[in-house]
């Protein structure tokens, strides 16, 4: 496989994973908190892949990680059942620290 067309795999793989994760997790958390998917990092082997998340308010992240990794079996039979993705990677979740200090800037820039 050409190393473009691979390239271009697994970007929609990786759509796919953030369109799923999102309907998944829309369904599945409490709406004590937003929660939203910003990013994929899918691994080039496509064996792993983790699923980079915000939360608003900020307070409830801890316990959207911790919540988030309590489903990681769940999300992998609803992403099996809703994709025809052959091999489906072990999915991990983490919080977006790079889009938290873009917003923290944001909004200091804001405040000048």
């Amino acid at each position: 496989m050409s190393e473009h067309r691979s390239e271009h795999r697994k970007e929609k793989v990786e759509e796919l994973i953030s369109h799923l994760a999102s309907e998944f997790i829309n369904r599945e958390a409490s709406h004590k908190s937003l929660i939203t998917v910003t990013s994929i990092h899918l691994g080039d082997d496509f064996k792993n892949a983790v699923i980079f998340f915000t939360v608003f308010p900020e307070q409830q992240s801890v316990a959207a990680l911790d919540f988030l990794k309590r489903q990681r079996s769940d999300f992998k039979i609803f992403f099996k059942e809703k994709s025809k993705v052959g091999q489906i990677p072990f999915f991990d979740f983490a919080i977006d620290e790079g889009e938290k200090s873009r917003q923290r800037v944001e909004e200091i820039s804001l405040n000048l």
